[in-house]
């Protein structure tokens, strides 16, 4: 706790006594509570009516059984989760996360940092996060939609338009929306499309938010490099994962003039040095569901594999490394990888992928840095955005949603520089976005009264 002003030491030493065991919570807590001091040394009132504690305490914690049948006629039993952080400025809003590492810290974290994330998007919505441990992979059809209509049958009870808003996140995409919607629709006797977002087209959902997450960043990450007189235009740049988020980093990047060179999954990473070609990884991931090592065999001689355990992603030099997986998968050595091999931007697309120590390197070696909560919030913008449609009864192209996106993305990363700049920081991206969240946040709570 010593880069913590002493007058919010106690807060955070509070917060990991009653969390005890929930690293991640702690983790993204102290990461909000290190950019503070300045703010409570120039506004002191922040401090009255307890409320930096009141924001570091959930509204709501929900945890659920799950209990669904297995194809082979055998009961299962999962844990759901959701947790209901903020609504100072809008209904809970979060993504559901299926995947066998969720626990209630990890949704606590997620539910924290969404908070804010919403507050920088400048719409009203307020902060949430759910999901279970259950895994997707290599589930049925009919597996996998018994287990969201059961999941559906306890939550639905907690959700509403104007009450709490349910997206996709990790294991959790268009199909998995879909049956959680459709259980929703059956229990409630109401079409209330606004209740869930990153739905299909065809029953409400929104053009570009599929691909919002990845190119808000790659926006948000041509903004830093725009303050160097920079651009992605012949830079070679890695971006981690090969989901939802990284497709569309890559694609965006391309559009952009950016050569990307390598990915990942699970299993590994691929290193191709003419350019990943996107329309494969497509077809890889999107159709056939497989693994990353499938793309080295498919391209030829001009593409290899890397097996996990055998190295990291983060070993491609590159000018631009863009973590899209999940939280703390770019450690301090990797971080220190980059720096040597000249890294000159970084963009988090998935939520707290880099540790602190691997921030504190780069910030040392001046390397630009978008942090999470400011960098991927493309993706809960357009959210907010099919939300307002589905309260129009209207849907918008393509472009007019991507004009939006870039908007808001632009407009981030100008309060967060700013924000910087006021405090003392030009340049500190992650000091700019935490203390832009928090005092929009922070505002609206002290107007609402203690509650």
């Amino acid at each position: 706790m010593t880069s913590i002003d002493e007058k919010l030491q106690p807060i955070l030493a509070s917060v990991i006594r009653r969390n005890a065991g929930e690293a991640e919570f702690h983790q993204a807590v102290q990461g909000v509570l290190e950019s503070l001091g300045l703010v409570v040394a120039k506004h002191p009132h922040y401090l009255d009516q307890a409320l930096i504690e009141r924001i570091c305490e959930p509204e709501r914690q929900i945890i659920f059984r799950i209990p669904w049948v297995d194809d082979a006629g055998h009961v299962q039993i999962n844990r759901g989760f959701r947790v209901q952080f903020n609504s100072a400025l809008g209904p809970y809003k979060g993504g559901m996360r299926f995947h066998p590492s969720v626990n209630v810290g990890i949704i606590k974290f997620l539910g924290f940092a969404q908070t804010f994330k919403n507050a920088l998007t400048g719409l009203p919505i307020g902060g949430g996060k759910g999901g279970s441990d259950f895994d997707p992979k290599g589930r049925s059809e009919g597996e996998i939609m018994r287990f969201c209509q059961s999941l559906m049958t306890e939550l639905h009870r907690h959700l509403g338009e104007y009450t709490d808003v349910p997206a996709g996140d990790v294991g959790v995409g268009g199909r998995e929306i879909g049956y959680m919607f459709g259980q929703f629709k059956r229990l409630t006797n109401r079409y209330e499309a606004g209740v869930f977002t990153g739905k299909a087209l065809a029953y409400g959902g929104s053009r570009a938010r599929t691909e919002a997450t990845g190119y808000g960043n790659t926006y948000f990450v041509r903004a830093m490099l725009e303050t160097r007189g920079s651009s992605f235009d012949g830079r070679k740049v890695v971006v981690s994962g090969s989901g939802n988020v990284a497709i569309y980093t890559i694609e965006k990047v391309q559009s952009f003039g950016g050569k990307v060179i390598a990915c990942s999954d699970s299993s590994g990473y691929v290193v191709d040095e003419s350019g990943i070609d996107l329309a494969l990884i497509k077809e890889i991931k999107d159709v056939r569901r497989g693994r990353i090592g499938e793309y080295a065999k498919a391209r030829g001689a001009g593409a290899h594999f890397v097996p996990a355990g055998k190295g990291s992603v983060w070993d491609v030099p590159c000018d631009v490394a863009m973590p899209s997986a999940t939280q703390n998968e770019l450690s301090g050595k990797d971080a220190a990888t980059l720096v040597k091999n000249g890294v000159i931007a970084v963009g988090e697309g998935a939520n707290m992928p880099s540790t602190p120590e691997a921030i504190r390197l780069f910030q040392e070696a001046r390397v630009l840095f978008g942090p999470g909560k400011a960098a991927n919030a493309g993706g809960v913008a357009t959210s907010a955005l099919e939300m307002q449609q589905n309260a129009s009864r209207d849907s918008w192209t393509f472009e007019q949603t991507e004009e939006r996106l870039a908007t808001i993305m632009r407009n981030i990363h100008d309060t967060c520089a700013a924000t910087a700049d006021e405090y003392g920081a030009p340049g500190n991206y992650v000091l700019g976005a935490n203390i832009a969240g928090f005092v929009r946040v922070a505002e609206a709570m002290q107007m609402l009264g203690v509650i």
